[in-house]
């Protein structure tokens, strides 16, 4: 049996880790990353930006989308890596309270250590 290679384990664990956000499972999110890990977005200045370092930090992000972007739903449309890094490119799509639907489109850029995610760059626009 062929053995797993560094890119496969990361896509892989990326996939897992972007379709997690459906289920609203922040420690399912937070199991997949190191203790040191670094969560950095650039959006819109109505969303937010900033660079969050560590779990407790990172957590109160994850555990902060739902108020931001109730019933959100991200759809990966692709995911490609080389050993340690991969990037996922993404739509998410969440009700607005006035009725319709908000979209936005991001790119996650990944690096992985140890089988966890050590950091996540997110580049998005709503």
């Amino acid at each position: 049996m062929p053995a797993t290679s560094a890119t496969e384990t990361t896509v892989d664990l990326v996939t897992r880790f972007e379709n997690n956000f459906n289920t609203y499972d922040v420690d399912a999110l937070m199991a997949d990353m190191t203790d040191d890990c670094v969560f950095e977005h650039v959006a819109p200045a109505s969303v937010s930006f900033g660079r969050h370092e560590g779990q407790a930090a990172v957590r109160a992000v994850w555990e902060s989308l739902q108020t931001h972007f109730p019933g959100h739903r991200f759809e990966i449309e692709d995911v490609f890596g080389t050993g340690d890094r991969c990037a996922c490119r993404w739509t998410m799509r969440y009700p607005l309270p006035e009725g319709g639907e908000g979209v936005g489109r991001g790119v996650d850029i990944f690096t992985a250590r140890d089988g966890k995610i050590a950091e996540k760059l997110t580049y998005v626009t709503l």
